[in-house]
């Protein structure tokens, strides 16, 4: 009886951690397609676009993968102040 008890911890267990590893690359591609996204988008932008948001053409790959840097060094706040 405890070998049956211990082979179905270890199958949940092993279930469990297949599900976590499945779960964090789901999120690593999704995150992954998102940055391609936004780079094609500002890519898209024309150089006078770009300065208005301050971010200059050879600085887009980085800011697609820091999108929560500010490319002039300052850290972006999504909260609004009134």
């Amino acid at each position: 009886m405890s070998m049956i008890h211990n082979a179905t911890e270890l199958g949940q267990t092993t279930a469990s951690t297949v599900y976590d590893l499945l779960k964090r690359y789901w999120a690593a591609f999704q995150e992954r397609r998102e940055r391609a996204r936004l780079r094609a988008v500002l890519y898209d932008l024309s150089d006078r676009e770009l300065r208005d948001i301050g971010i200059a053409r050879d600085e887009i790959y980085h800011v697609a993968l820091n999108r929560s840097i500010d490319p002039r060094g300052v850290r972006s706040d999504n909260s609004i102040n009134v």
